[in-house]
């Protein structure tokens, strides 16, 4: 047992450390999605407007997201079809895999499965945390990315902002050292939209990808429920048989 611990204070300060050592990150208020239509029809309309070209959902058919978000299909051919798709058709990039990756350097991933494999927190820092960098082949940088290949592409929205770092003592094992820490934003060009409104288009374009990397989620959890009180009760029947079947043995 002592050592058991031992293990888990350890695992748990290398985490730490980890964490401490990495950018200082802004605070991402994500929401879950269950129950949102208003935020996930929206969240639709901005990432067909501005990542679809580029980034594919090649697991997601246009008909589904009717279905779940309370669409009707001539709202999406309106509203989400611009290049000829029927509604059975996956939502693909037009894009041709040469042309991205002359231009990006490589192809642009696919988005299906991505807030499930790295958490809409991280999407929603991604999307906020682009600032300039005269360096970078695309003039920008990420936060949460470093050395990503991808351009600001909502900086009409949001405007254009410089990352400022400040030099911080760290100590690990081989001594202290100084290490370049994020510390703030500072605003250089503004955008189309306010802070506010800026972080609810953000936040409803990641509930619409949380949504995507699992659509069966809400009613999956809310059969499991169910499942769960079942066999609560079946567990006190089975008990009570239990009992009378063997009250008389001794």
């Amino acid at each position: 047992m002592k050592r058991l611990l031992a293990a888990l204070l350890l695992a748990a300060s290398g985490a730490a450390f980890a964490a401490e050592s990495g950018p200082r990150l802004l605070g991402a208020p994500s929401e879950h999605w269950f129950g949102r239509e208003a935020s996930l029809q929206r969240g639709a309309r901005n990432y067909v407007n501005y990542c679809l070209g580029c980034h594919s959902l090649q697991y997601m058919r246009y008909n589904r997201v009717a279905d779940d978000l309370g669409l009707t299909q001539e709202q999406v051919k309106s509203n989400l079809m611009f290049t000829g798709e029927r509604p059975f058709d996956v939502m693909k990039s037009a894009m041709p895999t040469s042309d991205a990756e002359t231009w990006f350097g490589r192809t642009p991933p696919d988005l299906s499965l991505t807030a499930r494999a790295k958490g809409p927190d991280y999407l929603f820092q991604f999307l906020k945390t682009f600032y300039l960098d005269p360096d970078r082949p695309n003039g920008v940088n990420n936060l949460a990315l470093e050395n990503a290949a991808m351009p600001q592409v909502l900086a009409d929205l949001q405007g254009t902002q410089k990352a400022v770092f400040v030099l911080e003592k760290k100590s690990d094992g081989n001594g202290e050292q100084m290490v370049r820490v994020f510390d703030h934003f500072e605003q250089v060009t503004p955008g189309r939209l306010s802070a506010a409104e800026f972080d609810e288009f953000v936040r409803d374009t990641v509930n619409f990808l949380d949504y995507v990397s699992e659509p069966i989620r809400a009613k999956r959890e809310s059969l499991g429920l169910w499942v769960v009180l079942f066999l609560i009760v079946f567990t006190g029947f089975a008990w009570a048989l239990k009992k009378e079947i063997w009250k008389d043995v001794h």
